[in-house]
């Protein structure tokens, strides 16, 4: 059976510190769910929102206007 280690564990929370939460603060100012950047951890669905987030008009810009 499968189990995680204390190190497997570390990494996962560095991983976590690392690209979640800058991400969850970039997605939150361009006026999406913060939520959204949890997305990135599901492989082939990182890749597609990477290219939505990149080629939609960002809600934060249609405020300013």
């Amino acid at each position: 059976m499968f189990s995680l280690g204390l190190s497997e564990l570390f990494l996962v929370f560095v991983y976590g510190l690392l690209v979640i939460l800058p991400l969850w603060k970039i997605v939150g100012k361009a006026g999406f769910h913060p939520a959204l950047s949890l997305l990135i951890c599901v492989p082939v669905v990182n890749v597609v929102m990477i290219y939505v987030f990149a080629f939609t008009e960002w809600p934060s810009l249609k405020r300013e206007r």
